[in-house]
């Protein structure tokens, strides 16, 4: 049986509080090549996560501690839903190949994220072509976007 404990979410979130990217995970799948992939995500406000798509899954996220804005987007970069997990939500499932982007409102937030394997890493064109790259300054302006962004909203730097 696998476990984890408080403790070791606590753990995991002082990983990603000194984590260059201010997230850090842990797998609960043995292998990168496991079919079903799930882990525990811990998620600083700081870190961000450029907005992106999985051509080959669906996604369901679902809060452990704290509060993360999930948005979906269409092709342009128009806001389609909107929700706060962790506030009112309790599980979110994204469709396959469907824009979203997540940011953590708390400090210590760990979010917990099931998807089809094997892992893939990302390719460009896994990025929505409207958003920054991870070492552009207007990641910062897109993320305080993401905090009070409402559907049928497009971010300005589009």
């Amino acid at each position: 049986m696998k476990k984890l404990s408080y403790e070791q979410l606590s753990g995991l979130s002082n990983e990603a509080q000194i984590s260059p990217r201010k997230r850090m995970n842990h797998n609960f799948h043995a292998e990168l090549s496991d079919p079903i992939q799930r882990l525990a995500i811990a998620m600083e406000p700081e870190t961000y996560i450029r907005p992106h798509r999985h051509g080959g899954s669906w996604e369901l996220l679902t809060s452990l501690r704290g509060r993360f804005v999930v948005l979906t987007f269409d092709d342009t970069g128009t806001v389609i839903d909107r929700s706060v997990l962790g506030e009112g939500i309790s599980v979110i499932e994204t469709s396959t190949a469907c824009w979203h982007a997540v940011l953590s409102l708390d400090t210590g937030g760990v979010i917990f994220e099931v998807k089809h394997g094997p892992y893939v890493p990302f390719r460009e064109d896994d990025f929505a072509p409207w958003s920054p790259p991870a070492d552009d300054d207007a990641t910062h302006v897109l993320m305080d976007w993401y905090r009070e962004a409402e559907i049928g909203q497009r971010w300005p730097g589009v």
